[in-house]
């Protein structure tokens, strides 16, 4: 596309508005970049309803055409940041983890649900920020079907904060302000940049993550995004075989972000002593079975191969949360805390709290 599409003829021209987000379209379909504080203006004119649909799915369109630059996302985020519905947990941000992921990919269980759980069974501190899933089995729904009252609001969910060192932020209660590119998003009907930002806006601010990404090609941008907005400790990963987990059946790629830099490495579950299983070997038949599986993992009832899925996520989860030096560490030290039921007190705890008062 030749660079003058940045110039309109005069037969295009007309006045500009508050919210016009034409000058960035022009700038995208001429084959370049946002900068992040192009990004920053863009997004508030989105993020307050100023532009026009039309452009807004322009925008989203163009972005979702390459990958898009760790500015970009991080402009991106700031903005969405700035418009969440805060959580105070009265924990400090830099000790809370998060281990919310795109999804997009192979529907397995709950694994990101559940190795929240874990790794606040084992001393982390976890605001789990999840949604509501096409499948019907998203965070939200398992949640619900095992007692956790998931639209408990401020006060409930510092209960469980205190009460069980994890809470469950809700998204939809969380992100007032994404109602108004809701329908854009709807009706493009192809993941958009949103997918990638929703996971890295945590309404409770944590700077500790597991993030999975949907596609290999995010990783490295994503956890760029992640070291520009002051992560401590942050692993933004994807499995080989398509998953936005560390998988069981091929390599998963990492990029670790700690101490303002990101590193690269692949992770084999073999390597940690964990067995190779296929996708239908992981997945749940329904609700019911999803929920009925995570409190099976949780008390240590379930032994076979998604208990080797959970122990993979919940080790990586400590080591983004500072529990453990490594992947074996981490793996050793949750299946320790499901061994001696304290995984299983902590989903009971949560779920009491959550329904308290």
């Amino acid at each position: 596309m030749p660079n003058d599409a940045r110039h309109a003829p005069p037969e295009f021209e007309r006045p500009s508005y508050e919210g016009d987000l034409t000058p960035y379209i022009r700038r995208l379909v001429a084959g370049e970049t946002l900068a992040f504080g192009e990004m920053q203006a863009a997004f508030a004119s989105l993020m307050l309803g100023a532009s026009h649909h039309a452009e807004m799915g322009a925008l989203l369109a163009l972005l979702a055409t390459r990958i898009p630059t760790p500015d970009e996302l991080a402009g991106a985020v700031a903005v969405m940041r700035a418009h969440v519905d805060r959580l105070d947990t009265g924990i400090a941000p830099e000790r809370l983890l998060d281990t919310a992921g795109t999804g997009g990919t192979a529907k397995l269980f709950n694994v990101s649900t559940a190795a929240a759980i874990v790794a606040a069974a084992a001393g982390a501190k976890v605001a789990k920020h999840g949604n509501r899933s096409r499948t019907g089995r998203g965070s939200a729904e398992v949640l619900a079907a095992l007692g956790v009252n998931v639209d408990a609001g401020r006060e409930g969910q510092r209960r469980c904060m205190d009460a069980a060192g994890i809470c469950f932020c809700f998204a939809v209660h969380h992100h007032p302000a994404t109602r108004h590119v809701m329908p854009v998003r709807k009706a493009l009907g192809f993941p958009t940049i949103f997918n990638l930002l929703g996971p890295l806006t945590n309404p409770a601010g944590a700077r500790r993550q597991v993030m999975g990404v949907y596609e290999a090609r995010f990783v490295r941008p994503v956890a760029e995004a992640l070291s520009r907005l002051g992560a401590v400790h942050a692993v933004v990963m994807h499995g080989t075989d398509g998953l936005d987990e560390c998988s069981l059946s091929a390599p998963t790629m990492l990029a670790e972000v700690r101490d303002g830099s990101v590193s690269e490495r692949t992770v084999r579950a073999g390597e940690l002593g964990l067995r190779a299983a296929r996708h239908d070997e992981l997945a749940a038949r329904d609700l019911p079975g999803a929920a009925a599986l995570v409190r099976d993992l949780l008390s240590g009832r379930e032994r076979g191969p998604c208990l080797d899925m959970l122990l993979l996520n919940a080790g990586v989860a400590l080591l983004a949360a500072g529990h453990a030096e490594d992947e074996r560490a981490g793996i050793a030290l949750a299946r320790g805390t499901i061994e001696s039921g304290e995984a299983a007190r902590t989903l009971e705890r949560l779920a009491a709290a959550s329904t308290a008062g």
